[in-house]
Parts: C-alpha cells; structure tokens; sequence
C-alpha cells in the first residue's frame, strides 16, 4: 500500500544521502523512480541531490509553479516511487500533490527535509508534511558542540550564532550547525 513518508532531521543528518540510496536501491531492480528538489537550493546547481560525501545526482527542480502531481501522472513509463529533497520548501499545494500521488496514482512517496528552521519555526513544507504525511521519522545526527542529538539548526554569521532574519538563506556548514536545545541557547564561543 502507498503511503506519504516524511524523513526529517537537523542538517547533517543524512538526508540527501538517504535519498539517493534509496533511489539506487529501486533502480537496481529496474523500478523507475523520480527525484525532485526544490529549485531554491543552488548549493550545487539547482536541480541537483548532492550529498556532503560526495554523491550527486540530478533531480527535478520544484519551483512555485510546479505541478508534482501533473508530472508524475503524465510519465511514459510506471513509477515505482517518487523521492523529493528539501521538502521543508515545498509549498502547502506540493504537499498536497503529494498526498494525491499517494492517494490516486497509488505510488509511495518519500519527503526528505528540515523540519524547523534556525529560529526553531516550522517551514510551510515540513508543516505540511507533519499534518499529511502517514509515516514519520526522525534521522538524526550529534550537536556540532557536543554528543547529544541534534534537534536544531544554528544560523552562523561571522562565528557568532543568527537568531532572526529571512527565513530561507540557502548554505552548508559555513552556515549552519546541527545542535542540541541547550547549545542553542548556550553556543560556546567558536574560533574562526
């Protein structure tokens, strides 16, 4: 039975790097699959599933025009699975498509992304995603200060930890850090 799976975790996590094993494993037994992302992430180039270790692959662009669902149906050859990255900038109608694809295509749907943003604020996506999705799971990864879990997104600017400011500013570790509650509100100094 198809179903809207939401994989989340602060950055570091694994999560484009899960996504593309996931995509290898489907393929490796001659199922098609497809690969969105959304178009704001051009750490890369826009299009593309790169993980930190490496690996990259190209993906559908999802921009606010996008139509997932319209994509998906209109395939010439049956999809076995559809895998989207940075999820959490999907907008509510994309969350939406999904559920549809689930729903009335009858393909599993796997959403990879953030769930809260720097100042601990739930995208529209990952909202979306939380309320819609019927499978949720956490991937998780250490504090960047110490060895609890990481359930936070620390902005970096300069050394020192950002606490307000546009919600979307597109970076990797020079940007962020994955972090625990308590060096979120406590960060230690850190050494450029």
């Amino acid at each position: 039975m198809a179903q809207l799976f939401f994989r989340y975790g602060a950055m570091n996590s694994g999560k484009s790097i899960e996504i593309l094993k996931v995509a290898h494993n489907y393929e490796e037994q001659n199922k098609q699959v497809v690969l969105f992302t959304s178009e704001l992430d051009d750490r890369e180039e826009v299009g593309v599933i790169a993980s930190r270790m490496g690996i990259k692959r190209k993906a559908t662009p999802v921009s606010d025009d996008t139509d997932i669902f319209q994509s998906v149906k209109e395939m010439d050859k049956p999809v076995a699975c559809v895998l989207v990255d940075e999820a959490q900038f999907l907008k509510k109608k994309h969350v939406k498509q999904l559920a549809q694809i689930v729903d009335e295509l009858a393909i599993p749907v796997m959403a990879f992304g953030l769930k809260n943003d720097f100042r601990n604020e739930l995208f529209e996506g990952s909202e979306q995603l939380l309320i819609l999705a019927d499978k949720i799971e956490e991937m998780k990864t250490i504090c960047w200060f110490c060895h609890k879990k990481a359930i936070m997104n620390m902005r970096m600017h300069d050394g020192k930890p950002v606490y307000t400011g546009e919600q979307i500013v597109i970076g990797g570790n020079e940007a962020y850090y994955p972090v625990c509650r308590k060096h979120y509100h406590f960060p230690p100094v850190v050494k450029e």
